[in-house]
């Protein structure tokens, strides 16, 4: 969800709007107007700076080269610090005043459901959301673009094969409360039904939190074995280091939301033995067979000074 599928997501963008150019807002003759809404001051704010760098990198190579049909890219970028309110004022200014051409990118669950009614009436385009909810695919809707297997399938899947594999009895499930988090829930409650089971505890925390002593002394004190997670990368962290302060080990399974390298670089082996499921292989620069995915991390750190990371 960061610098890499910032690349990808304005890649792809880039390709699109060429086919897509007979929309007018934010389409002149010189210019092609795209937007991105990240956290950049929020509890996801290293995801959404990365993503932010990335898809800037990939605008000015494509404009380097020429832009799009001879059209210069102007990527606007507005900070929603992870909270759905600012999201919408954020998407009112780059849809009523900016009059961008789509929304690319844009990340969060509730904050990009939050703009839907902003953008669609005016038929700007959210293009490649950085969220995995079901809501991004349902109902079909032709302005929307995802690209990531849904939170609620990948947990559905995942947890009858981890209970099968480690033979396990009792499942929880700790998840922020919300849009993003309810996915995870259903997940693992839907997963467990088709192998004829129930959710043995559950216990949510609000967006934001960054205190997880209360949900997880509740599955702990349930006797959970396997315990999935509605997190992303600092709640994450917490709730696992506050397990392992309690003494409680069970097994952790994360969503796609928590597949980043970002959270073993800031809590070490702390994080050691955590699962989490992905849509896609997550491209590594030492790989000897990926040589282009190398000179565009290089180029990355030359420009940001640090680490492209997944």
């Amino acid at each position: 969800m960061q610098t890499k599928y910032g690349f990808l997501t304005l890649a792809c963008a880039l390709g699109f709007a060429g086919s897509a150019l007979a929309q007018n807002q934010g389409v002149t003759k010189t210019e092609l107007k795209l937007a991105t809404i990240q956290d950049l001051s929020g509890p996801i704010a290293a995801i959404g700076k990365q993503a932010r760098d990335g898809m800037q990198l990939r605008v000015d190579e494509a404009n380097e080269q020429g832009g799009i049909n001879g059209r210069k890219i102007v990527l606007k970028v507005e900070d929603d610090g992870y909270d759905p309110k600012r999201a919408v004022l954020a998407a009112q200014k780059l849809v009523n005043q900016e009059k961008v051409f789509a929304i690319v990118g844009h990340i969060g669950t509730a904050a990009n459901l939050a703009t839907f009614p902003v953008m669609f009436p005016k038929k700007v385009i959210n293009f490649l959301p950085l969220t995995a909810a079901r809501e991004m695919y349902e109902p079909l809707n032709p302005l929307t673009y995802a690209f990531i297997a849904p939170y609620y399938n990948q947990i559905r899947e995942a947890v009858p094969e981890m209970v099968k594999e480690k033979k396990l009895t009792k499942v929880c499930t700790i998840y922020q409360d919300d849009e993003f988090g309810e996915e995870v829930l259903k997940g693992t409650e839907d997963g467990l039904k088709d192998m004829g089971m129930q959710l043995t505890e559950k216990a949510s925390f609000k967006r934001g939190a960054t205190d997880f002593s209360s949900q997880v002394a509740k599955t702990k004190a349930a006797g959970c074995e396997l315990v999935t997670l509605g997190t992303i990368i600092r709640e994450t962290i917490g709730t696992i280091g506050t397990a392992k302060k309690m003494g409680f080990n069970p097994v952790f399974l994360g969503s796609a939301a928590a597949y980043s390298e970002l959270i073993p670089k800031l809590a070490g082996k702390a994080m050691d033995g955590l699962y989490a499921t992905m849509a896609a292989q997550v491209p590594y620069t030492d790989d000897a067979s990926n040589k282009p995915l190398a000179f565009w991390a290089t180029k990355y750190k030359t420009k940001f000074n640090e680490d492209a990371t997944s």
